[in-house]
């Protein structure tokens, strides 16, 4: 099962979809598209008449059909708690019902040693840089999340902030890391900068910007009309100097299969090791 968050946007979930279908192709298996929260929400008839599911239905429906082993393959850039509490939680609860449960838990898709999330960025930012007002002048790069409660979750931007700005080169004058938004109070300080600050800030005010956007999914953060244009428009009015562009999603690149696929086979491995060493001991 490929999980993301939920969204009760109908766009996440078909490109969701998309993806899963790509993973199914990968893999030479069948990869259910299955989220967190939110999407069952969703309309039948806006998602080609199939409602979306939720991971706890989706489940506990294959346990009444008599499956006992699952993989979790999570659309999650870092260990956020919907992947060290929520879906842990869950787990526990299915294995109280089916003492043969058998559940393969995959890492999200940003790694040490790997730093194929930060190729995809950049090549997205790289696309940017073609258009006409980016070509008379060297740009700078926001990299923006949404922000995370977890302090890991802000970390993995950050190292991915420092592999863009190590690719990326003297092609731009600099790259930042910066959230779409924050929980109040100094506990949650490691978010900062938010964008609409670093947008407001000399010299991120005048010039062009792009905007890469460390969202894998469309959604009201991440949509042509949401939260991150938003802010990119006010701050357009608020400083008539600034110039700013906003990247593709990461779930519009292919290459993010690929990150997919070995982190499923890299749990699969983890569960063979764990086997032969339960036997020797």
């Amino acid at each position: 099962m490929l999980v993301d968050n939920g969204s009760v946007q109908p766009a996440a979930t078909r490109q969701l979809r998309k993806i899963a279908q790509g993973l199914s192709r990968r893999l030479g298996q069948n990869v259910a598209p299955v989220s967190l929260l939110h999407s069952d929400k969703v309309p039948a008839n806006k998602l080609g008449g199939r409602k979306a599911e939720i991971l706890n239905a989706a489940v506990r429906r294959c346990l009444a059909r008599g499956v006992r082993e699952f993989v979790i393959v999570p659309l999650f850039l870092g260990r956020s708690r919907a992947l060290t509490e929520f879906i842990p939680a869950l787990i526990g609860e299915w294995r109280r019902d089916s003492s043969e449960l058998k559940v393969h838990l995959a890492a999200p898709l940003a790694a040490r040693g790997d730093d194929r999330l930060a190729r995809i960025l950049e090549t997205q930012v790289r696309a940017k840089l073609t258009r006409g007002f980016l070509r008379r002048r060297r740009a700078r790069v926001a990299l923006v999340d949404h922000g995370s409660p977890v302090k890991l979750v802000t970390q993995v931007r950050n190292r991915l902030a420092k592999q863009l700005r190590r690719l990326l080169g003297a092609t731009v004058v600099g790259v930042k890391a910066c959230s779409m938004e924050r929980r109040p109070g100094a506990a949650y300080d490691f978010n900062e900068p938010l964008l609409e600050t670093l947008l407001a800030t000399p010299p991120w005010n005048s010039g062009p910007v792009v905007v890469a956007q460390l969202f894998l999914l469309r959604g009201r953060h991440a949509g042509p009309d949401g939260d991150i244009a938003t802010i990119c428009a006010r701050a357009r009015d608020n400083s008539p100097a600034l110039r700013t562009v906003r990247t593709k999603l990461l779930g519009e690149d292919p290459t993010l299969i690929a990150i997919l696929a070995d982190r499923f086979r890299a749990a699969k491995i983890a569960d063979r090791r764990s086997q032969i060493a339960d036997r020797r001991s």
